[in-house]
């Protein structure tokens, strides 16, 4: 940091990889006997006789599917309110505020793992977060957001924003041209009113709706680190309509491949080591970040760096790729590479179009293998 600054002070907070915590809680419960739709839009929710219809469309092949149930939860983030209205048309007035927050990938400014958190004359709070090893990850911002959430993007507003915050406080200067990625999102945020994008409430708010009888549960907000307290509280909601649900059970559960004590991530990486010695320490350390105690499941039985196929760069093989596309529903190079992964910091170009090649003339047959 630039001299001058002689106080802060620290605290403890925890660290996740979004993509991963997507797709292993999507296998976690697939395990547990839901069924996984993946490229599937619901394009419209019925009751008749009690019973929800939902009518689902494949973005892949436009093919129509009818699933039913009981309870219809609306967990459809930025879309929950387009979706109660358009879908479900339903009369309910409660409705979100959508928040855009982007953010920035620099190269690295510091060289260590402590994250700093910075405030900006607008009372705003944004964060210096060590990403992916030889990056620096600074975020976000707060704007009110009008339109299609999918098309969402920073601006070069934004861009000079962040920058110009970074270099307030850092010895190393960044400019917009030395970013290497960007991304954005939307926060559903319930409409309390609030005057300013930074001042509305990141709570969730739980609302419940009977429509011909049949409940439907329609979540507002939310967040990562509340998001295992939002599904527990989701079913204290619908237990009056299903006495037989059963009570929150996920304290201490682990996710597929988790299930070790955090402090013996790097005994984890001297296993794998130790089973395949042909992996390196950094390649190890990334795949027991990614998957855990389910290595073997992606490396098998090789026993050379051979017997995983085809390089595609940043010790991404062939087999992690197969695994990917029969275990966690990848498809698309950018499944692989931004999806279930931040691999696309590393892998472009010609890198990239080799994987989406193969993974072209490979997914029929590993379709088969799912």
């Amino acid at each position: 940091m630039k001299e001058g600054f002689a106080k802060g002070f620290e605290y403890s907070d925890c660290w996740v990889d979004d993509a991963r915590l997507v797709a292993l809680n999507a296998i976690d419960a697939r395990d547990k006997g839901a069924d996984i739709h993946c490229r599937t839009r619901c394009v419209d929710a019925k009751v008749k006789e009690g019973i929800w219809n939902l009518t689902c469309e494949s973005t892949n092949d436009g093919d129509r599917q009818i699933i039913k149930g009981k309870v219809l939860v609306n967990a459809s983030g930025p879309w929950v309110s387009k979706f109660l209205n358009e879908e479900m048309e339903s009369s309910s007035h409660h409705s979100i505020r959508m928040v855009k927050g982007s953010h920035i990938v620099v190269p690295k400014l510091f060289d260590h793992d402590r994250c700093y958190i910075f405030q900006n004359d607008d009372k705003r709070i944004v964060f210096a977060i060590p990403y992916e090893k030889d990056f620096t990850l600074i975020g976000t911002t707060d704007e009110d957001f009008q339109g299609d959430p999918a098309d969402v993007k920073i601006s070069q507003d934004e861009v000079e924003y962040l920058c110009r915050l970074s270099n307030s406080y850092f010895k190393t200067s960044i400019s917009s041209n030395q970013v290497v990625h960007t991304y954005s999102g939307v926060r559903p945020l319930y409409d309390d009113g609030a005057s300013q994008a930074q001042e509305a409430t990141r709570d969730y708010v739980l609302k419940v709706d009977e429509l011909d009888g049949a409940p439907a549960l329609n979540i507002f907000g939310g967040k990562i680190t509340t998001y295992r307290r939002l599904a527990e509280h989701a079913i204290e909601k619908l237990s009056g309509f299903f006495p037989e649900i059963g009570g929150a059970w996920t304290q201490g559960a682990t996710l597929p491949g988790g299930d070790f004590p955090c402090e013996q991530a790097t005994e984890q990486v001297s296993k794998l080591q130790k089973e395949y010695p042909f992996i390196t320490k950094s390649h190890a350390e990334r795949l027991i970040r990614s998957y855990g105690t389910r290595y073997s499941l992606l490396l098998g039985n090789a026993t050379s760096l051979e017997d995983l196929g085809q390089n595609f760069g940043a010790d991404l093989y062939e087999a992690e790729v197969r695994y990917l596309m029969i275990h966690e529903w990848a498809q698309k190079a950018d499944d692989v590479l931004w999806r279930r992964s931040k691999l696309g910091l590393r892998i472009k170009g010609a890198d990239k179009e080799a994987l989406s090649e193969w993974m072209a003339q490979n997914i029929k047959k590993l379709a088969k293998a799912s």
